[in-house]
């Protein structure tokens, strides 16, 4: 009964934030770390066979990592064993080319910002089209779904256990896709096991990919903070251990600004805030079956409910 209560909640309150209720988004460039700056920023190339999707083969789209553009799809990704990956077509638009200043090679850019993404090369006859755009690992973010061309908004939230805080935000206008993972630790690539002995660091977070023209980074924060209970540390519901904390993981500092004001708001009425605010770091991916759990299962969230606070 109570989860049926839950879901007519969600219904109503869901069905009152229409098209009309969201303005577009300004969103600034992500910030970036010392190895992905000196790539993108200095046109530097990450040592081969190094790089997180060099052999990566999951389904969806490849974003800028500086300003959240859809550069390329998984289905024009090739396997060129050159180190770097590989496609033969960018998303229209996406990418410009340049001379490279060493007068031999043509650079390739985002077309929104300017980031530098490697090279391209044609007449090796590696694919039909006869094209290999040679792409730098850390110049790509990934979403596992396909999107047209245009830029998208990333948030990253921890607010205890990620199947309930997936459940929520998925429902939620604009939101495109919503992925479980491990951010926040000192472990790379950690598993599931490893996190749970709260030994690494890493809170059990979700990574959101959001439509800036039909919600915004505030609305989707405001739906985390009262979705689950920010004054709880240390724990969500009967979820008990680091891994389980409240946790706002911002990209740049108008995501931080924007999240100082709202915990401020919360403070003002009577909330002992207990989440943090954190610099974002490496969001790793969670297994398979960490991913849109509850809809797999047909069940409903046990520690998370929706309580309005704003």
């Amino acid at each position: 009964m109570k989860s049926r209560y839950i879901f007519l909640v969600l219904i109503l309150y869901f069905a009152g934030m229409n098209d009309e209720s969201f303005s577009q988004e300004k969103l600034q460039y992500y910030d970036l770390s010392k190895a992905e700056s000196n790539v993108i920023n200095n046109k530097g190339t990450e040592s081969p066979f190094t790089g997180k999707f060099t052999k990566y083969s999951e389904k969806g789209t490849y974003l800028c990592k500086k300003c959240g553009a859809a550069l390329y799809h998984s289905t024009d990704k090739f396997e060129s064993d050159c180190g770097w990956p590989s496609f033969d077509e960018e998303i229209k638009g996406a990418v410009n080319r340049y001379p490279d200043a060493d007068g031999m090679r043509t650079e390739i850019e985002c077309a929104n910002c300017g980031a530098h993404l490697g090279h391209v090369f044609t007449g090796e006859h590696l694919t039909s089209k006869n094209v290999r755009h040679c792409v730098n690992s850390v110049s790509l973010d990934f979403v596992p779904a396909i999107l047209p061309a245009g830029r998208y908004g990333i948030a990253i939230f921890a607010g205890g256990c990620f199947w309930g805080v997936d459940y929520f935000l998925k429902q939620s206008g604009g939101v495109i896709s919503v992925t479980s993972g491990y951010t926040g630790g000192v472990v790379k690539n950690p598993t599931y096991k490893e996190v749970c002995t709260g030994n690494t660091g890493h809170a059990e977070a979700v990574k959101i990919i959001y439509n800036p023209q039909k919600t915004s980074y505030e609305k989707l924060l405001k739906l985390f903070l009262e979705i689950h209970d920010p004054t709880q540390a240390g724990h969500q519901g009967p979820d008990v251990g680091d891994q389980y904390r409240s946790e706002i993981f911002y990209l740049n500092d108008e995501q931080k600004n924007i999240a100082e004001k709202d915990l401020n708001i919360l403070r003002t009425k009577g909330l002992k805030i207990a989440t943090a605010l954190t610099k974002a770091s490496e969001f790793y991916a969670a297994e398979d079956y960490h991913q849109d759990y509850y809809f797999k299962n047909g069940k409903t969230p046990y520690c998370h409910a929706y309580v309005k606070r704003f």
